[in-house]
């Protein structure tokens, strides 16, 4: 006995003409409210609300965002808005290390040059011009 398995159940079905009952329900809805305000209100007060309503209904009917409704996008929008925010601290002070010590060139000290030739005075060398350079970024 084979079993025939549906195919394309991602996409709805098409009631109204070209349009899914979802999307009838958004244009519907909106335009239903954009019409009631126009003929009740003054013109200023339909511009200010009903085209704004109208433009979200539209915009919930037919605009995808990333290939997901766009109620999706609102629904997002909404609750990162009203979700308390946790903030973690930073640090203000951008100085890694700083060295106290004054600098010399080799050329004007040349004793400098004798002292730095040991391995341990190399290391202390290394990590400073390490810490003087992320000090500089």
């Amino acid at each position: 006995m084979q079993f025939e398995v549906p195919q394309f159940i991602e996409i709805e079905d098409k009631i109204f003409g070209p349009l899914t009952w979802r999307q009838f329900l958004y244009v519907g809805g909106g335009g239903l409210m954009a019409v009631v305000l126009f003929l009740t209100t003054p013109f200023f007060v339909f511009f200010l609300i009903g085209l704004p309503i109208g433009i979200v209904a539209f915009l919930l009917a037919f605009y995808p965002v990333n290939n997901r409704p766009f109620s999706h996008l609102l629904e997002a929008m909404w609750s990162f808005l009203t979700r308390t925010r946790v903030y973690h601290w930073q640090r203000k002070q951008e100085v890694v290390y700083k060295d106290a010590t004054p600098t010399y060139d080799n050329q004007s000290n040349p004793s400098l040059n004798d002292t730095l030739m040991g391995k341990k005075d190399i290391a202390s060398l290394a990590r400073r011009l390490e810490l003087d350079a992320l000090q500089k970024k």
